[in-house]
């Protein structure tokens, strides 16, 4: 059994369409990001998901039961990490969390939770003394209460500094670990990339895109960058003859070569040596997923 599942999701505010004929499939256990540009129907879904909004058309499931029909279990079985999440400045960590296992009836151990996000040593403090990623960890503390099978994490980066975008990351990750399906909307692309299992790329109220980022790679074919460090610089070498070969530039010490497919690599090496160069190193740079998001929703509003 799916952890979401969507089938001819449509919403449509008058003339507008947030979601057109939506169908999305995450698994149990994954890490599921989910990606737009502003407008593209992200907010919309996740609304329908907790029932925060109906749809003009289709059907949703969230853990196993549908938000319209079932709105207490869904919520009992899902939680939630907003980006406009509010704390009481005035109240400890541990009294924010207290009130979160009050609300489920979960009879957890705040203690647990604290030092399941990292604040064991802070939850005597007021909150209004947390610094942003504290505070962004205690909402994702009081997101885990009742050990819900599905996390929504809307932008869980939003605002904090590097290291505290690493702690997110890590505790998606022992969330992930736990079994907990983990769908997460951002606009942080290497976040996406450094901890999702698969991406679903939204443009226009449509998926453009869902799969891992090397299938995304490999599907629209994406370029990715050879460079090549030689003991002498080739004077006299063709390389654009090559099919998978998009650019080339040669500087002192140095091919770099732009490829469309990856098969060219051997080709392009062999031909570089022949031409009297040995090559000393060899680097690959593959598109990143900014350059992926990019193509593939200018593509669509292109199209």
């Amino acid at each position: 059994m799916a952890a979401i599942e969507t089938s001819n999701l449509t919403k449509q505010y008058e003339d507008t369409i947030a979601l057109q004929a939506f169908d999305l499939t995450v698994e149990r256990g994954e890490i599921f990001g989910f990606l737009g540009p502003n407008g593209a129907g992200k907010s919309t879904t996740i609304d329908i998901l907790l029932d925060f909004v109906r749809p003009t058309d289709g059907e949703a499931e969230v853990a196993g039961h549908d938000p319209q029909q079932s709105p207490r279990k869904v919520r009992r079985d899902i939680g939630v990490l907003p980006d406009d999440y509010a704390l009481y400045d005035s109240l400890t960590g541990r009294e924010h969390i207290e009130l979160a296992v009050s609300l489920n009836d979960s009879g957890e151990d705040p203690e647990s939770v604290l030092a399941r996000v990292g604040l064991a040593d802070s939850g005597d403090e007021a909150v209004g003394s947390y610094s942003k990623g504290m505070s962004q960890r205690l909402a994702f503390g009081m997101a885990l209460v009742g050990d819900p099978a599905v996390l929504v994490l809307d932008e869980p980066s939003s605002g904090i500094d590097p290291n505290g975008v690493q702690e997110i990351r890590e505790m998606i990750r022992e969330e992930a670990d736990r079994g907990t399906t983990v769908f997460f909307s951002t606009h942080i692309l290497e976040q996406v990339e450094a901890v999702c299992d698969r991406v679903g790329i939204i443009d226009g109220g449509e998926l453009v895109a869902v799969d891992t980022i090397d299938g995304i790679r490999d599907r629209f074919d994406s370029h990715s960058t050879l460079s090549l460090s030689v003991d002498a610089t080739p004077t006299d070498l063709e390389l654009t003859d090559i099919d998978g070969v998009s650019t080339v530039e040669i500087a002192e010490g140095c091919v770099e070569v732009g490829l469309t497919d990856d098969d060219a690599k051997s080709t392009v090496i062999t031909r570089v040596e022949a031409s009297g160069a040995s090559v000393t190193d060899i680097e690959i740079e593959e598109a990143s997923l900014g350059e992926l998001f990019a193509r593939l929703t200018t593509e669509e509003a292109d199209a």
